[in-house]
């Protein structure tokens, strides 16, 4: 455990935050978490319900830094471009991906799903080059 995650347990155990919320939020365990409250008497108050939101609203949600909001602009998430990064890639579950589509390969006649690409006609380079230099001009 770092000194930063240190400090930031202090100030949201302070803050009323419980020992999951805490731990999700800068990558410890509740157990972690919970034995370093107790270490340093910050254990014995029961936390608010509900806090989960608050706490994804005021911090990173990969590092745990404190974030500024700007009014008027929608909330930030993350302190950084490499936060968000770092974060989707190791949460690839949480990707919404809606753009899913269902072809049938037009040399070998299977079906094949491509996600982001409306125009596929192949499912693999090897159908598309048997495809585009078997028929078409007789070249084999």
């Amino acid at each position: 455990m770092t000194n930063e995650q240190k400090l930031k347990i202090k100030q949201l155990r302070q803050s009323g935050y419980g020992y999951a919320t805490i731990a999700e939020a800068l990558g410890l365990t509740k157990n972690q978490v919970s034995a370093f409250c107790r270490r340093n008497a910050l254990s014995g108050t029961k936390a608010e319900t509900n806090t989960k939101e608050k706490l994804d609203a005021n911090c990173c949600r990969c590092c745990g830094k404190p974030l500024t909001q700007t009014p008027g602009r929608k909330p930030v998430k993350f302190c950084s471009d490499s936060c968000r990064v770092r974060w989707w890639n190791s949460h690839p579950e949480m990707v919404n991906k809606k753009a899913i589509y269902h072809f049938t390969c037009a040399c070998c006649g299977k079906e094949f799903t491509a996600y982001g690409n409306a125009h596929r006609k192949y499912c693999s380079h090897v159908c598309y080059i048997a495809d585009r230099f078997r028929g078409g001009d007789g070249h084999e």
